[in-house]
Order: structure tokens, then sequence, then C-alpha cells
């Protein structure tokens, strides 16, 4: 396997507080438990996060994109 075997991206911008740097649309890892364990940990403003095996393209892990609470307020 190369350095790059698995590649974590996002349409958005990624942050977190394990993300190596934020800002960064994709990051490259070797090993594909780091490379969810950083996705899962991670969060983007309005985009899902992905997880994929470069060699292959087969999309590993997917991670939904934060959904928005709504509150009524005629609930009150």
């Amino acid at each position: 396997m190369t350095s790059a075997d698995y590649r974590i991206e996002s349409s958005q911008p990624i942050a977190g507080r394990f993300w190596p740097a934020n800002g960064l649309q994709q990051y490259a890892v070797h090993d594909r438990a780091l490379a969810v364990s950083l996705a899962a940990k991670s969060f983007t403003s309005d985009s899902e996060i992905r997880v994929v095996h470069v060699p292959t393209g087969e999309v590993v892990f997917r991670k939904p994109p934060r959904r928005r609470q709504e509150w009524a307020t005629d609930d009150v």
C-alpha cells in the first residue's frame, strides 16, 4: 500500500478537533481506520464527508451533512 490509499474528502472545507488543517477539502492517509476515525470526528457546514479507497474509487465511509435544527416559535 502507498501513503495515499485513502482520501477523506468533501465539497466544503472540513474542520474538527483532530483534523490536521482546518479549511482543507481533502486529506490523504495510509490507514483505513485512521481515515474513518478522522472523518467521523470532523464536520462541514453543509456537505457530506466521504472516505474513498483511492486505488479502487470505492467509498468506504459516508458521514451525512449536519442537519440544522429548526425551532418552531409558535410551540412556546
